[in-house]
């Protein structure tokens, strides 16, 4: 079916992700960011990313950090007083200050040592977190970029690691000339999260058409406001800072 026969979602009403959404689609992209990462050879470990401080082993490194500290409560706490110290002594956001711990700290790792270590986490992160107590998920956690409020726990671990697994997939892919795997019931599920929250975000009518595997139709009121019609990564890509926005488009979306 092409974008043009789907149904036009009205995302006005459509809710977050649940946390048994979200770790079903969280599973399933780290399994295919383990699939990239095996795939890759030798020069793709060394190309340049569009995160200016990160080429392709650096930018596996910050997520694999992530898993890692996802895993473990150990390590979570770790990693977050080590980016503390960081914050503190270099600035910036404590997000920033994070991964450039996360990676800082396995520096000294192979590409084959960072696959070897990526597989052994994989299951391990996604049990940990699928297993995560719903009042801990109630939380709130104090964000000072790149949006500063509070999200609930849940929110980070439902969502946002989701979307960053996602798109530094598609970061990796874009430095190394291949066209990522995308598919709707997958990649189309991750992109219709986006655009529900953009929505709520932005609180304007428009009507967008999303076009490639994991595009659709999506609409808020039906009166006036935007028409925009992009392709579902860009569009992702887009409102995550890299690349060019103007209107609606520039509203952030945390990713």
């Amino acid at each position: 079916m092409t974008t043009a026969e789907l149904p036009t979602v009205d995302v006005g009403t459509t809710q977050p992700l649940s946390h048994h959404a979200g770790m079903q689609l969280f599973a399933a992209e780290i399994e295919r960011n383990l699939g990239l990462m095996q795939s890759l050879g030798a020069d793709d470990w060394t190309s340049q990313t569009e995160c200016p401080d990160w080429d392709v082993r650096r930018m596996y490194l910050h997520v694999l950090g992530a898993c890692e500290s996802g895993a473990s409560y150990r390590e979570l706490a770790h990693q977050m007083l080590a980016a503390r110290s960081y914050q503190k002594k270099h600035g910036g956001p404590l997000e920033a200050a994070l991964s450039a711990t996360q990676v800082a700290e396995r520096l000294a790792l192979t590409p084959t040592q960072l696959v070897a270590r990526f597989a052994d986490v994989a299951p391990r992160v996604v049990r940990t977190r699928t297993r995560m107590p719903a009042l801990l998920r109630r939380v709130a956690m104090p964000i000072d970029g790149p949006v500063v409020e509070k999200w609930p726990l849940g929110y980070l671990v439902d969502t946002i690691y989701l979307r960053d697994a996602w798109m530094h997939r598609i970061d990796v892919c874009r430095a190394i000339g291949r066209d990522p795997v995308l598919t709707a019931d997958h990649d189309g599920r991750i992109v219709a999260d986006v655009v529900a929250e953009w929505a709520r975000r932005h609180g304007q009518p428009f009507a967008l058409v999303l076009t490639g595997p994991a595009g659709g139709r999506f609409a808020v009121g039906r009166d006036g406001g935007a028409e925009l019609s992009l392709d579902a990564v860009e569009f992702c890509r887009t409102l995550a800072g890299r690349a060019p926005a103007t209107g609606l488009l520039s509203t952030i979306v945390p990713f």
